[in-house]
């Protein structure tokens, strides 16, 4: 028999405060994004930069840790599997949404850092010294 593998980890910024919130059973679930950023050269020397974003799902315990300590602009170390959810809206139209559900969290950098990096603007611009560096990954 063989197995399959699906993990994901991101390290990046959260675009806004988590939202949590209840099943009608009282399980909590808390929700929130993560942009990574990457740049590089091209061969010709210029510098480009994208960010990917990335939706996170958090379920019991986790999600009550989320929603209590990370804020909009940290940066945040997420590890779960990727999910596709699929639903039909009310006018029909077919959506589908890929998310991590995350397994673990980690808070990365200085709560302070968070804050005032909330108070600046998108977590990838460049103007404000914020774009993440490949050199500032840990692995």
């Amino acid at each position: 028999m063989s197995r399959g593998l699906n993990k994901v980890q991101v390290i990046g910024h959260l675009g806004k405060d988590p939202e949590m919130r209840y099943t009608p059973s009282g399980k909590p679930v808390t929700t929130f994004s993560v942009a990574v950023s990457r740049s590089w050269n091209s061969a010709d020397g210029e510098r480009h930069s994208e960010t990917e974003w990335f939706n996170v799902v958090a379920w019991g315990n986790l999600a009550e840790i989320c929603k209590q300590y990370l804020v909009k602009g940290q940066q945040v170390y997420v590890e779960g599997r990727l999910q596709t959810r699929r639903w039909d809206d009310k006018e029909g139209q077919k959506h589908t949404s890929v998310e991590i559900v995350a397994n673990e969290m980690m808070m990365l950098g200085d709560r302070r850092d968070a804050i005032n990096h909330a108070q600046d603007s998108e977590p990838n611009t460049a103007d404000n010294g914020s774009a993440m560096a490949e050199d500032e990954f840990p692995f």
